[in-house]
């Protein structure tokens, strides 16, 4: 079932995207990513030649966008097949072209989003750190000024695709830790500079996407790295809790989504197809129940996921319902996919099928992007809950 008011150019570009899952991301090739960890830059690159890297670069520079519910109907499509294919577009598309959009200077944006626009770029977020998570204002990551040049020193953690990103989107300390919020800038540190270490991280799922730990020893940056030019020094506070989180947070809800249709999708097919005690398990009650379930909680989580997107692409003040979107398809994506591997029985759990890297890629979906937990207390924060 699609959205009944999903505008016509996205249901044509989920035509578009479905064709191109099926002929250049087929299951074959997707567990093949999955069991070597690996990013197939070829199919990107014929990914970015329909066009969608540039739903989130304007016009001016070479785009088509910004058009948020395209861009997460991008996501979910891509999803459903493989997080090797998704997750690299995120970091184009979102990572770098919604981030530069909005907050770049001048010169980066005439620089750098026309090459997003050909999917030629990709940003891997340095946010976290090994003993910073949620609380990003006290990075211990600094940044000194010496003349024209930005000297980066520290750590970053679960740096997904910083080793074939063009840039690390690193956030550090740029003045005394006591103001906290008052001294944090956002650098574009390329992988490939002296200084910079990247060290791969083994994780249960979201293969292909190349998570890191990211090491920073002296590294000289030149001044036009400070994302939004000089304004942008000291500035980071404002630039990461803009409009870009609340992207990123429904970035999560189209991902989760993504993998839970696929996981429906074929635990649907399955039990038409499984026969036991002389019928297919479809006919057994205990199996439409939790059918009937799975399909309901689907139709639910993409209801809100496209509901935030379109309060965004209108310009509304979303902060609440993109963290509803977070926690509600998150959470409930695990739920799905979970009652889907029991449909599969044994089939779901072994490695010759796709339900067990379903498992594995949504069970990180109420983790990234901010927790369930950070997303609760952000919605009885901003409804003035009182403490």
């Amino acid at each position: 079932m699609e959205p009944l008011t999903e505008p016509e150019h996205v249901v044509l570009l989920r035509e578009t995207l479905r064709r191109f899952v099926a002929d250049e991301m087929p299951r074959r090739l997707a567990r093949q990513w999955d069991q070597r960890d690996e990013f197939p830059r070829e199919v990107f690159a014929r990914l970015a030649s329909l066009g969608v890297m540039g739903l989130t670069v304007p016009e001016a520079y070479g785009g088509v966008g910004p058009d948020v519910v395209a861009t997460m109907a991008t996501i979910e499509e891509l999803a459903s097949r493989s997080m090797a294919i998704c997750s690299p577009y995120i970091q184009s598309a979102c990572y770098a072209g919604m981030n530069l959009a909005e907050l770049g200077s001048e010169e980066q944006k005439r620089d750098l989003l026309p090459r997003v626009a050909a999917g030629e770029m990709m940003f891997a977020y340095g946010i976290s750190e090994p003993d910073v998570g949620a609380d990003v204002a006290s990075v211990k990551t600094t940044a000194r000024r010496e003349g024209d040049a930005v000297v980066v020193n520290g750590a970053k953690r679960f740096c997904s695709g910083a080793a074939f990103s063009d840039y690390i989107y690193t956030l550090v300390r740029s003045g005394e830790a006591d103001a906290r919020y008052q001294n944090l800038t956002l650098l574009l540190v390329p992988p490939d500079a002296a200084g910079v270490t990247v060290e791969p991280q083994r994780a249960l799922g979201l293969k292909g996407s190349a998570t890191a730990d990211v090491t920073f020893r002296d590294v000289r940056l030149p001044a036009s790295s400070i994302m939004g030019g000089e304004k942008g020094w000291n500035a980071g506070w404002g630039m990461l809790v803009g409009p870009g989180l609340d992207v990123e947070k429904i970035e999560v809800a189209a991902m989760a989504l993504g993998i839970a249709r696929a996981a429906v999708e074929d635990a649907w097919e399955y039990s038409q197809q499984r026969e036991q005690f002389g019928k297919p398990i479809c006919t057994l009650q205990s199996i439409r129940h939790m059918l009937a379930e799975v399909k309901t909680r689907l139709e639910a989580c993409r209801l809100v996921t496209y509901d935030a997107a379109a309060r965004i692409d209108q310009g509304q003040e979303v902060g609440v319902a993109t963290s509803m979107a977070k926690l509600f398809v998150s959470d409930s994506a695990v739920e799905i996919v979970l009652t889907c591997q029991r449909v599969l029985g044994a089939y779901g759990y072994v490695g010759d099928g796709d339900m067990e890297r379903y498992v594995r890629d949504v069970l990180a979906m109420p983790i990234i992007g901010g927790s369930s937990a950070v997303q609760k207390n952000n919605i009885c924060n901003r409804l003035k809950l009182p403490r």
